[in-house]
C-alpha cells in the first residue's frame, strides 16, 4: 500500500516538473507590438448589418431585387431626363426650361398646363406631362415613324425612340423636316445639341408603351 502511494506521488511530481519546464521554455509574446494605437484607420465598408448581396450596382446586373431598366420605356425616359437635367425635378436652366424633362412654357400649354410654378414643384405632374407630350408627338409623327424607322440617315439608324427623343428636344415639326429632307435640314437647340445627336443617343428603346394621341393632356 505504501509503495502504491509513493508511486502516485512520484508520478504527480514528475508531471508538475514537466509542465513547469514546458511553460518556462516558451518565449514570452509581447502583444503590445500589435496595438492599433496611433494608426489612422479608414473603413470603406458601411457598418450597416443589413447590407447583403443584393446591394449591387444596377448597370448590367440582373437581380430580382434590382430594377434593370435596359432598353425599356422607363429606361428611355430616365436616360432622357438624365441628359436634360440630371433627373432634377426642380431645376430651371438659363433659357427658362423647367424641371426634370426641361419643358418650355409653350409646350406645357399644349398639354394643358398653365401654371409653370405649380408644374415645377410637382414631380407627379412632370411625369404626366412627359407621357402626354410623348403621346402627342407620336401622333404627329405617326406617318414618319412608319416611313423612316429602319432606314439610315447620315449614318444613323432611325428608330422610333430616337424620333421621339428628337421630338422632345426640337419639337415634332423640326423632326418631320429633318426626316423628310433626309438629314439636309437639321436643328440645334440653344446649347448646340442636334436632332442627329438625340436620334443616335436614344436609339433602340422600346417605346411601344406610348400610344399616339392627338389630344393628350397632362391635366
Amino acid at each position: 500500500m505504501r509503495k502504491s502511494i509513493a508511486s502516485y506521488l512520484i508520478l504527480t511530481l514528475t508531471i508538475c516538473i514537466l509542465v513547469f519546464v514546458s511553460f518556462s521554455s516558451k518565449e514570452t509574446i509581447d502583444l503590445s507590438r500589435y496595438s492599433t494605437a496611433g494608426l489612422e484607420l479608414n473603413y470603406t465598408v458601411s457598418q450597416d448589418e443589413n447590407i447583403n448581396d443584393n446591394v449591387l450596382a444596377s448597370n448590367g446586373v440582373k437581380n430580382a431585387d434590382i430594377p434593370y431598366l435596359g432598353k425599356s420605356f422607363v429606361g428611355f425616359k430616365e436616360a432622357l431626363a438624365f441628359k436634360e437635367s440630371r433627373g432634377n425635378y426642380f431645376t430651371v436652366n438659363t433659357l427658362g426650361y423647367l424641371g426634370k424633362y426641361q419643358f418650355g412654357k409653350g409646350t406645357l400649354k399644349l398639354i394643358g398646363i398653365h401654371n409653370p410654378a405649380l408644374f415645377l414643384k410637382t414631380p407627379e405632374l412632370q411625369e404626366k406631362a412627359f407621357i402626354a407630350n410623348t403621346q402627342r408627338n407620336k401622333w404627329i409623327l405617326r406617318r414618319d415613324i412608319k416611313n423612316f424607322v429602319g432606314k439610315t440617315i447620315n449614318g444613323i439608324l432611325v428608330t422610333e425612340s430616337g424620333i421621339l427623343a428628337a421630338a422632345h428636344l426640337a419639337g415634332p415639326g423640326s423632326v418631320k423636316t429633318y426626316l423628310r429632307s433626309y438629314g439636309l435640314n437639321s436643328f440645334e437647340d440653344g446649347f448646340g445639341t442636334s436632332i442627329e445627336y438625340y436620334m443616335k443617343r436614344f436609339s433602340g428603346y422600346d417605346t411601344s408603351f406610348i400610344k399616339g394621341n392627338r389630344r393628350a393632356k397632362a391635366i
